[in-house]
């Protein structure tokens, strides 16, 4: 048995039989690295899920999930040296990578399979205060879909393990998520435009929405997890057996008894395992068994977390 778990995997694209829509548009990811195309995938898969718990229409979570998919398709024209650029941008560099939104866009628009998608390409840099990109909108005229993108993109961006940046836990993603969801009043010297006061940079209808889907989806994990950690148990009791014939066999000066105690040890050893290497499996298997406790202890922790935030 193999433990398996892909954080954002768990989605509901296949129920909606997304592959034959969304072929066309997949292809179009082909010539991005594989960073930012990854990023895509998973962008999707939490738009989706944010689309479900926010009891949106099929139609339009398939609609919200192919604009997520299309959303940084601009970045296959920004030069890599921005792109994967290790250290922080500079102002200039910044700018280079902003117009990933409008290239985006005119790509969709060209494309007349991709036209109905271009909301996500364009829009999903802008803020609910007018403090985004590229035309610094406000909420009433940035599109709900490209909302929903936005935060998912954002949440995606900060805790994913990147090759420029170091991971940031999800509890820890999560609050910087609610502090963006908060209005900021304009600060002298302060750089950013904020052109409505009362809002934040993102809806909080949509992050308290993300709270369900990170919740539901750490106690999946948990579940599976705790799933193979029982398949551990049971190799650690099969290798304790082995063990206890083994000592027998140490132990015992019968030359026939030896044999029989040999041969018992032997039988609760899989391919690969051997006499002589069977304990040091068995030490592995107790290892595994003890981090992975503690991991499940600490995703424990982090659904009781993420029951407390508050937005």
């Amino acid at each position: 048995m193999k433990e398996e778990f892909d954080f954002y995997n768990r989605t509901s694209l296949k129920s909606y039989n997304l592959d034959h829509a969304m072929r066309y548009q997949l292809a179009c990811l082909d010539s991005l690295d594989v960073y930012t195309r990854k990023h895509c995938e998973n962008v999707a898969s939490i738009t989706c899920r944010l689309c479900e718990y926010l009891h949106e229409s099929e139609g339009f979570t398939i609609y919200c999930t192919i604009c997520a998919y299309l959303h940084d398709i601009g970045k296959m024209f920004i030069p890599p040296q921005v792109l994967q650029k290790t250290s922080a941008l500079t102002d200039e560099e910044y700018e280079i990578m902003k117009t990933h939104t409008t290239i985006g866009y005119n790509m969709c628009m060209k494309d007349l399979k991709l036209r109905p998608y271009a909301a996500g390409a364009y829009y999903h840099h802008e803020a609910l205060n007018g403090s985004g990109y590229p035309q610094g909108l406000t909420k009433k005229d940035i599109p709900y879909e490209a909302q929903i993108i936005r935060v998912a993109d954002e949440f995606e961006a900060i805790s994913a393990r990147r090759q420029y940046k170091t991971h940031i836990g999800i509890i820890d993603t999560l609050n910087i998520l609610i502090e963006n969801s908060q209005p900021i009043k304009p600060k002298e010297g302060m750089k950013m435009i904020i052109k409505d006061t009362k809002v934040g940079k993102l809806d909080k209808k949509i992050v308290k929405a993300l709270f369900k889907v990170i919740q539901d989806d750490t106690e999946y994990e948990i579940a599976v997890r705790e799933q193979y950690l029982d398949f551990i148990k049971e190799e650690i009791a099969r290798l304790n057996k082995a063990e206890h014939s083994y000592k027998k066999y140490l132990s015992t000066n019968f030359k026939s008894k030896k044999e029989y105690y040999k041969q018992e040890a032997e039988l609760y050893l899989k391919k690969g395992e051997t006499i002589d290497n069977f304990e040091a499996v068995q030490n592995e298997y107790k290892i595994a068994y003890k981090d992975r406790t503690d991991h499940i202890a600490q995703l424990y922790k982090e659904v009781k977390e993420i029951k407390k935030l508050k937005i």
